[in-house]
């Protein structure tokens, strides 16, 4: 079910969150020792917030998802578990406190049963470390689910939890998702709150949801944003106007090959959106690069505190980020991010929505970048964020949406792209795509 029908049944009583919370953790029991997508698990604590989330069910208390279990991405502090970052050097962090995702997560009612995987200081979009077992796709288990926030989506696409929040600061939420057949949004710059705004000199980086449906996911996007006015949860009933949709077929990175099949999810959207009324035509990319994107990244590696010690337990990526990163100034970054920023929206002129595939190929299998210099498993791994990264740049919000599967029964994403501050559109139009075209 999805997280919005569970919360339902538990409003009219016809669950309990502690039996919904013991079918996580039997789940979590049952499937992670393969998929790899927790890191750690608070089962007593979550029994406990389960029985609390019971008894104020049992008075009518508020909460849009009370009594609803989620877990928190192993970069988010979240009071009295492990903040790793994906990586050896921070195994033995504990946060004191709750940050700003666990704080809204509790507000809205989540009981919170652990934390989700990440790859090492949110990097790379696969979750490969030293620390722990790489997170496998539950469609696939020899391929990874993505990254960076890969344990939150394969938690949620293998059934160990009904919805997860992630981040995305070059495509986390959405390469995750496209991997593991979820719907996963990145936010408008400015939407939701940034709490990583401190090593996040240029804003690329924002929370957002991973979800089944484009429901859930608005629904949690109103629980991120701290306001209790359901404004995305009522846009996904939104009237959608004739909208002008420009078509990407080709990846904006050279020399980055598009899958057959990706390519014809992405047309096959267009045709939806134009039996739906819609004008779609198809248009050129525009021109990237990875060593342009490099610095702001590297900057943001650079900025992340260490003790003496900490540097020699980081990954060799990550060591090499650090390095690229060191003499990269906020005003470097922000002049890339205008020049980068201007060239993308430039191309989306005034266009009300983009269409393309979410990655260009399916999910590396797991292994695929062993024995890799630190500069090469980056270079091999960017271009999954081919089609993703630009528009975190840009700040518009994007969505990628479960369409089909390959011929080898892979999920296959594509990203719907808006203009900036036009998140209700996404929502609604991913909702409408749902309900009447598939």
């Amino acid at each position: 079910m999805t997280a919005l029908e569970l919360a339902a049944k538990l409003r009219r009583r016809e669950v309990s969150s502690v039996e919904l919370v013991r079918a996580s953790l039997d789940a979590i029991r049952a499937r992670d020792g393969e998929l790899g997508a927790m890191v750690e698990v608070a089962a007593r604590r979550a029994l406990r917030q389960a029985r609390a989330a019971d008894a104020l069910l049992a008075r009518g208390a508020p909460g849009a998802f009370l009594g609803v279990p989620t877990a928190i991405k192993d970069h988010e502090p979240v009071r009295g578990m492990g903040q790793r970052l994906g990586s050896r050097a921070f195994r033995w962090m504990i946060s004191p406190v709750d940050g700003y995702v666990a704080r809204m997560c509790r507000r809205a009612g989540f009981v919170i049963v652990g934390k989700t995987s990440c790859s090492e200081l949110t990097i790379l979009p696969f979750v490969d470390s030293a620390l722990h077992a790489p997170t496998r796709n539950p469609h696939d288990p020899s391929r990874y689910g993505g990254g960076s926030s890969g344990g939150a989506a394969v938690a949620v696409a293998a059934g160990l939890l009904p919805i997860a929040p992630g981040s995305d600061g070059a495509g986390s939420i959405r390469i995750p998702a496209a991997f593991c057949g979820l719907v996963g949004l990145k936010p408008s710059r400015g939407t939701l709150p940034n709490p990583y705004g401190l090593f996040d000199g240029v804003n690329l980086s924002s929370m957002g949801p991973l979800a089944r449906t484009a429901r859930d996911a608005a629904a949690l996007m109103d629980v991120l944003r701290g306001r209790d006015d359901g404004a995305f949860a009522r846009a996904c009933d939104d009237v959608v106007p004739a909208l002008r949709v420009k078509l990407l077929l080709d990846a904006p990175l050279p020399g980055v090959a598009v899958a057959t099949e990706h390519a014809a999810a992405a047309e096959d959207v267009a045709r939806a959106l134009a039996r739906l009324g819609h004008r779609v035509d198809r248009v050129a990319a525009f021109a990237g690069s990875i060593d342009e994107f490099l610095p702001m990244m590297a900057r943001m590696v650079a900025k992340v505190p260490l003790v003496p010690g900490m540097a020699g337990l980081l990954e060799p990526t990550t060591r090499w980020l650090r390095e690229q990163g060191r003499g990269v100034t906020r005003s470097d970054a922000a002049a890339i991010a205008a020049r980068i920023a201007g060239r993308v929206l430039a191309w989306f002129g005034d266009a009300d929505l983009a269409v393309m595939p979410t990655v260009a190929q399916p999910a590396p299998r797991v292994g695929a970048f062993a024995g890799h210099s630190g500069e090469a498993v980056f270079r091999a791994a960017a271009p999954l964020g081919a089609f993703t990264a630009p528009f975190n740049v840009s700040g518009q919000p994007a969505i990628s949406l479960p369409w089909t599967t390959s011929s080898s029964g892979l999920p296959i994403g594509v990203q719907l792209v808006a203009a900036p501050g036009r998140d209700a559109l996404l929502v609604a139009l991913a909702t409408q795509l749902a309900v009447k075209t598939r």
